[in-house]
């Protein structure tokens, strides 16, 4: 009896873990997704940039310096010179209204993470109150 109690505590742990993981495993990649769908047609398919016309995303110094005011780049666009890598770009960047906090937070986050950026990850609280300071802005 005790057998059976413990291979039936271990199986609805079991079930309980893949439940969880299934939470999770629609948004696993959804950063790589959001960038592909809002980011890639301008920025590259590798965060590459477009020669002196679109900045890169990728092993970007604009990226690692400019944290806070990332969420609200996403979210507000941007109009203006802006220096990447020592290159300035002029180019209007489109804001991306449609997108979460959450959404915002995955995108920002593969960034963070990929094409040689190194940088810390965002929570989505963070990214909230970074957008809360960005309201009635225009991305700047």
């Amino acid at each position: 009896m005790r057998w059976l109690r413990t291979c039936l505590q271990a199986a609805a742990v079991l079930a309980a873990a893949l439940s969880i993981g299934g939470c999770f495993s629609n948004r696993q990649n959804e950063g790589a997704k959001l960038y592909q769908t809002h980011c890639a047609s301008c920025h590259g398919e590798q965060g590459e940039g477009l020669r002196r016309l679109i900045p890169p995303v990728a092993a970007s110094d604009y990226v690692t310096r400019n944290r806070a005011s990332l969420p609200c780049l996403v979210r507000k666009g941007q109009r203006g010179p802006v220096v990447v890598n020592g290159v300035e770009y002029n180019q209007v960047m489109p804001g991306h209204t449609d997108l979460t906090d959450s959404q915002i937070a995955n995108l920002l986050n593969f960034v963070q993470q990929n094409w040689g950026n190194k940088n810390e990850p965002y929570t989505i609280r963070e990214v909230s109150e970074l957008l809360g300071r960005c309201n009635g802005s225009d991305g700047q």
